[in-house]
C-alpha cells in the first residue's frame, strides 16, 4: 500500500456515527468549500461534507473515498443504511471517507425544481408527447435554477473530479483509493484522466463507463434473457415464469392497443383515476430491474396484468403517485447525466434499438433531454475510456439490470492492471451479496496476488 498515512484534519468534529441497524462507532465530520464552477473566477462556494472513519490497521494506506452511485446518491447515507459492515471492514486499510458529492446529501444546497407541466393521468398520449413535455419541463427548470443563483455548468463529472483532488489535499494525502459503484465508478474512471498519479488503486462495482450514461436497449433485452436462464435453473420458478420476455412484450402490446383504467390511492389518502399505458410499465420496469429480487416482483406484476388483474400494479403505483403531480427534477442527478452525454453515433444506435426493445427508450430518460442544453455537454474528449496501470478490482453481477456485463468489460479494457471478478446471480447492488465479495476486496486491498475469477451467490427471488 506504500506510505504510512495518518490523517488529522483540524476542522473536523468528532461524532458518534449510528447505523440504521443500531450499531455505532466514533467518527469525524468534516467539510471543505469549493467553487461551484471552477471555470468562473467569480463562482460562489459550495460545501463538500463527509464522514471520516479512522483507520484501524497497523499500517494504514491512503484514505479510501466512497463514491456513491446515482448520480445523486449520498455516501454518508450509504454508510448508514446499506453498507455499514463493509465500511467498517475497509478501515483495516486506511481512513474511510463517506463523501457526499457536490449537490448530494449533506452537501446539497440546491433546490429541486417542480415545473408547471404534468403528464396526462387519464388520457392516452404518445411517446413523442412524453418527450416534448419532459424536455420542456427541463428547459423551464434550467431557467428556475438560474434565477435561484445555481450555476448549472458546475454540476458535471469533471468538476467532481476536481473536488476529489481538493479533498485529497484537505486530508493531507498524497494519494486516494477510490471505491465506487455505478455512477461512482463513472466518476472514478474520469478521475484517471487527470489525477492518475494521485490514485493508489480502484475498487469498483457495477461499472458505468464514460460513454455509457445512456444504456443500450438491446443489452437490456439481453438482460431479460439472462434472467430467464437463471430462472430456468429452478424447476418451480421455470414453471411459474417460462418466458419472461414474451410475457413483457405481450402485456406491452395489450396496453398499447388498449390502455387500462386504474383507481389509485394517492399520497393524501384520496382516490384518483389513472390510465395505465405501455410507457408506464416501461418506466416502472426501468426502476425495478437493477437486482434479481426486484425484477422477479416486476415479472409477477406483468403476470397479473396478463391475466387482467390490475390490483398489484395499482398498489405499486399508489406508493409514489400524487394526483396532479408536476414533472420535477433534482438538479445534481439530471445535470451530471446531461453533461456526461452521448456521442452522435451511439445516440443513433440507441434510437434504432429502442424502436423494438422491450423498454424502449425509458431506461434512459436523459436521452429525451439530448440537445436541450448542448452547452452543458462535456464533449467526446471526456467520453474517451481511460488507459491506466493503476491497480483496479472490478466486480460485476451477472443479473445486474442497470449496467451490463458486456458494457462493463468494454469500459475497463484500458485498465491494464485490473482484476475482474464476476459474481453469478448478483445484481447491481452486489457489495453485500456475499462474504466472499468482502474477502476478495480485502485481499485486493492487502496487495495479495489476485487473478480474474468467478464467484457465485444463491439466486434470491422474492415471492
Amino acid at each position: 500500500m506504500g506510505l504510512l498515512y495518518t490523517v488529522s484534519v483540524a476542522a473536523e468534529q468528532p461524532i458518534i456515527f449510528e447505523s440504521q441497524s443500531g450499531d455505532s462507532v466514533g467518527a469525524f465530520e468534516g467539510e471543505l468549500w469549493v467553487a461551484e464552477n471552477r471555470l468562473d473566477p467569480k463562482s460562489r462556494k459550495i460545501p463538500l461534507r463527509y464522514v471520516r472513519f479512522a483507520a484501524t490497521g497497523e499500517n494504514p494506506g491512503p484514505p479510501i473515498v466512497y463514491l456513491a452511485g446515482g448520480p445523486g446518491g449520498s455516501g454518508i447515507d450509504t454508510a448508514k443504511w446499506r453498507r455499514f459492515p463493509l465500511f467498517m471492514a475497509m478501515r483495516e486499510f486506511g481512513d474511510v471517507i463517506a463523501l457526499d458529492q457536490r449537490g448530494t446529501g449533506q452537501s446539497n444546497i440546491l433546490p429541486d425544481c417542480e415545473s408547471n407541466l404534468s403528464f396526462p393521468a387519464t388520457q392516452a398520449y404518445s411517446d413523442a408527447e412524453f418527450a416534448r413535455l419532459y424536455r420542456q419541463a427541463f428547459a423551464d427548470c434550467l431557467g428556475f435554477w438560474a434565477k435561484q443563483g445555481v450555476d448549472v455548468r458546475g454540476y458535471n463529472t469533471v468538476q467532481s473530479v476536481a473536488d476529489l483532488d481538493d479533498l485529497r489535499e484537505h486530508l493531507n494525502a498524497d494519494k486516494l483509493v477510490l471505491w465506487g459503484t455505478s455512477y461512482g465508478s463513472h466518476l472514478a474512471l474520469a478521475a484517471l484522466q487527470t489525477m492518475e498519479d494521485r490514485i493508489d488503486r480502484l475498487v469498483l462495482s457495477s461499472i458505468e463507463g464514460l460513454t455509457q450514461t445512456i444504456k443500450m436497449p438491446a443489452r437490456t433485452d439481453a438482460y431479460f434473457v439472462r434472467l430467464q436462464q437463471a430462472i430456468n435453473t429452478r424447476d418451480e420458478l421455470k414453471q411459474q415464469m417460462p418466458d419472461a420476455s414474451g410475457l413483457i412484450r405481450r402485456v406491452h402490446d395489450k396496453l398499447l392497443a388498449k390502455p387500462v383504467g386504474l383507481t389509485l390511492t394517492d399520497q393524501q389518502g384520496g382516490t384518483v383515476d389513472f390510465l395505465l399505458q405501455r410507457k408506464d410499465m416501461q418506466r416502472l420496469a426501468s426502476a425495478m430491474i437493477s437486482d434479481p429480487g426486484r425484477a422477479w416482483q416486476l415479472l409477477q406484476l406483468y403476470q397479473a396484468l396478463d391475466a387482467d388483474v390490475t390490483e398489484p400494479v395499482a398498489q405499486i403505483l399508489s406508493r409514489f403517485y400524487t394526483a396532479g403531480e408536476k414533472i420535477t427534477f433534482a438538479p445534481m442527478g439530471v445535470l451530471m447525466d446531461v453533461a456526461s452525454g452521448i456521442d452522435p453515433d451511439r445516440k443513433a444506435l440507441v434510437y434504432q434499438q429502442a424502436a423494438a426493445a422491450l423498454l424502449g427508450a425509458y431506461l434512459n430518460p436523459t436521452l429525451f433531454l439530448d440537445g436541450v442544453a448542448p452547452e452543458l455537454d462535456l464533449g467526446q474528449g471526456f467520453r474517451q475510456e481511460p488507459v491506466s496501470r493503476v491497480p483496479a478490482l472490478i466486480l460485476s453481477g451477472t443479473l445486474d439490470g442497470r449496467t451490463y456485463l458486456d458494457s462493463q468489460r468494454e469500459a475497463v479494457k484500458g485498465l491494464a492492471n485490473r482484476v475482474e471478478v464476476t459474481v453469478h446471480n448478483a445484481g447491481h447492488n452486489l457489495f453485500m451479496a456475499s462474504p466472499e465479495v468482502t474477502t476478495t476486496i480485502q485481499a485486493f486491498m492487502r496487495g495479495d496476488a489476485l487473478f480474474s475469477a468467478e464467484l457465485s451467490v444463491p439466486l434470491e427471488l422474492s415471492h
